[in-house]
Order: C-alpha cells, then structure tokens, then sequence
C-alpha cells in the first residue's frame, strides 16, 4: 500500500501542476489521468482525495504554508508549490500518517519533478508547518 501511495501523491502533483497552469476544470483533469494514465500502482482513491481536498482547502493550506516561505506562495514554481500544499494538506488531514513520512514523500516528489535543489526548499517549510500543525506528535517523540 506504501508504494501505492506514493504513485497517489505523484499523480496528484502532476494534475495539481495542470490545474495551475492550464486553469482546466478538476473534474476534467482527474477524468484525464483516470483515463489516460496508469493507475494500475496507484491508490485512486487517495490521488482523488489529494486532487479534490487541495484545491477545495488552498486557502486555508496557503495560510499554513505562506509565514514560512521566502517569496508569496504565488511566485513559488508550480511544481514546489503543488507539492508544498499537498504536503500541508497531508499534515493538516491525515494524522495517521506520521509527519515525517509526509515529509519524505514531499521531498522525493520534488526530487522527481521539480527543481535541482527544490528538494531541500521542500523539506525546509514543511518542517516549519509540521511544527505547528504536529506539535503534539513532535513533543511526543
């Protein structure tokens, strides 16, 4: 289920970065990848939660994300910054899913699709968010 996971929140950047650039209706993008891509490895249901939750909660996520960014979210590369709100997402929504896990996979999807560096961008402000949004689960570790 791990890896089924990972290829979700890898879809999910992918349709998330079109949604950003193209302005194309969401329900039309998830058709298309549904469609036109494979999903044989992918938890579907999980890649429509994150495709779904992050445009409908992107203000709330950019609120979260916004005091710990060096630039307005909206000068942040379409790929970090598609990345940067599922990963919000993830720590604000999914508490069963350990922060640093979310982490990880937020710096592995950036690893694949964005910038040489964006990676460490990545790992930098979510850490930040996690620490607001899990203090709980860091003061318990």
């Amino acid at each position: 289920m791990k890896y089924d996971r990972t290829m979700a929140r890898r879809r999910a950047v992918q349709a998330l970065y079109q949604w950003h650039q193209s302005g194309e209706d969401l329900h039309e993008i998830e058709t298309q990848f549904l469609v036109d891509q494979d999903m044989s490895r992918v938890d579907v249901p999980f890649f429509q939660e994150l495709l779904r939750g992050v445009p409908r909660c992107v203000e709330e996520l950019d609120g979260y994300l916004q005091p710990h960014l060096d630039r307005p979210i909206k000068e942040v590369d379409p790929v970090e910054r598609a990345v940067l709100r599922i990963g919000a997402y993830e720590l604000r929504y999914h508490m069963e899913v350990p922060y640093r896990v979310v982490i990880n996979e937020a710096v592995d999807a950036a690893k694949v699709y964005g910038a040489d560096q964006s990676h460490r961008y990545i790992n930098g402000v979510l850490d930040k968010v996690a620490k607001n949004l899990r203090a709980v689960e860091l003061q318990s570790q």
